[in-house]
C-alpha cells in the first residue's frame, strides 16, 4: 500500500509545494484537490491544485514528470460536490465539472476520481435512488469509455442542519452501497473507504471490507471520536458534530490495526491517503502541514 495524503488541507499552496512536500517527507501519493476555481462554500472545498478547467497535453506532461522525478504518485483527482442537489443549475454545473475530473484523470494517466454520488437531504433513500438511475448512468458510461474508475466516499455530508436530516451523499452504508451497485453494476463504479464515518454512524467498519472487497478502489485515513457524554445528552438524531469531532489518526476511536490487518486480508495494495480535518490543527498552514507529519508517522507502524 502507498500512502499519502488529500492535498485539500494545503490550501494556498502551489502544486509543485504539494509534490515536494509530501517527497520530503517520504509519502508516496496525493489525492489532489481539483474543486473549480473560486471561493470554497465550505470547510476543504474549493481547493484547487490541478485546473482540470484548463487541462492539455502538455500541462499533463508536465505535472506527471514532476511528480515522477520526486516519486510521488497522484492516486485520484478530487471533487465532493452534491450531483443530485435539488437545485437544477448546481447540479448540473457539478456535473459538468466531475467530467472535466474524467477527462483530466484519464489525460494525465491517473485513471481515478474521487467523490460523491450526492443526495437531495429532504428526500428518502427510494427517492434517491430514483434520481441517481436518471444521473449516474451517462457519467459512469463515459468514465468506463475513459478507461477512469469513479471511488465514491463513504461520508453522509451531514453534519450542518441545512444538511438534515439526509445528508448530501447516499452511499453512506453497506445497505445503500447494494443498492447503489445494482443500478450502477460497473467495474467502473466503486468506493472510497472511510472508516471514520462508520464509527459514528454505528456501523462495523470492518466487516463491509470484505463483503465489498472488490469495490474498494481508494481509501482514507481519518479518525473520529464520539463523545460519549454528549452522545447521551442528544442522542444519535441530532446534528452529528454535536456528539463527535474528526480527528487525526490514532488520535480518535478507530483501531488502526485491525483496520489495515483486514486491508491486508483481501490484498489491497492501492493508494491509502491521509484526509486532515482535525479543527486541532488549523490554526494556519503549518499546523496542518504538521497534521499530516504526526498521521503519517503513526501510521507507519501499519503501514509500509
Amino acid at each position: 500500500m502507498k500512502l499519502g495524503f488529500i492535498t485539500a488541507i494545503c490550501d494556498g499552496m502551489t502544486f509543485e509545494e504539494v509534490v515536494d512536500f509530501a517527497a520530503s517527507h517520504d509519502l508516496e501519493c496525493l489525492e489532489v484537490a481539483c474543486w473549480p476555481r473560486g471561493k470554497a462554500q465550505r470547510r476543504y472545498a474549493g481547493v484547487s491544485h490541478i485546473d482540470v478547467a484548463e487541462m492539455n497535453e502538455e500541462k499533463a506532461a508536465y505535472l506527471t514528470a514532476y511528480c515522477q522525478k520526486r516519486g510521488v504518485e497522484i492516486s485520484s483527482l478530487a471533487y465532493y460536490p452534491n450531483t443530485l442537489d435539488p437545485d437544477p443549475e448546481k447540479r448540473a454545473s457539478y456535473i459538468k465539472h466531475l467530467y472535466k475530473l474524467i477527462d483530466a484523470s484519464a489525460m494525465l494517466g491517473v485513471n481515478m476520481v474521487t467523490t460523491f454520488v450526492g443526495r437531495d437531504p429532504k428526500k428518502t433513500v427510494s427517492e434517491n435512488l430514483e434520481t441517481v438511475k436518471e444521473v449516474w448512468p451517462p457519467i459512469v458510461k463515459y468514465a468506463e469509455e475513459k478507461g477512469v474508475k469513479i471511488a465514491i466516499e463513504n461520508c453522509p455530508m451531514l453534519f450542518t442542519e441545512d444538511e438534515w436530516p439526509g445528508g448530501q451523499n447516499l452511499m453512506t452504508s453497506p445497505a445503500n452501497w447494494r443498492k447503489v451497485f445494482e443500478i450502477l453494476d460497473s467495474p467502473n463504479f466503486g468506493i472510497n473507504y472511510d472508516p471514520s464515518h462508520f464509527v459514528w454512524q454505528q456501523i462495523d467498519y470492518i466487516k463491509p471490507i470484505y463483503e465489498f472487497r472488490d469495490k474498494i478502489f481508494h481509501v482514507h485515513y481519518k479518525d473520529i471520536k464520539v463523545y460519549e457524554d454528549k452522545l447521551a445528552d442528544v442522542g444519535t438524531m441530532a446534528v452529528p458534530l454535536e456528539y463527535m469531532s474528526p480527528k487525526l489518526p490514532g488520535l480518535g476511536d478507530v483501531d488502526w490495526g485491525n483496520y489495515v490487518s483486514a486491508l491486508t486480508d483481501i490484498g489491497y495494495d492501492g493508494y491509502t491517503c491521509i484526509e486532515v480535518e482535525d479543527k486541532a490543527f488549523e490554526k494556519d498552514l503549518e499546523d496542518a502541514k504538521k497534521a499530516v507529519v504526526l498521521s503519517a508517522r503513526y501510521l507507519r507502524n501499519f503501514v509500509i
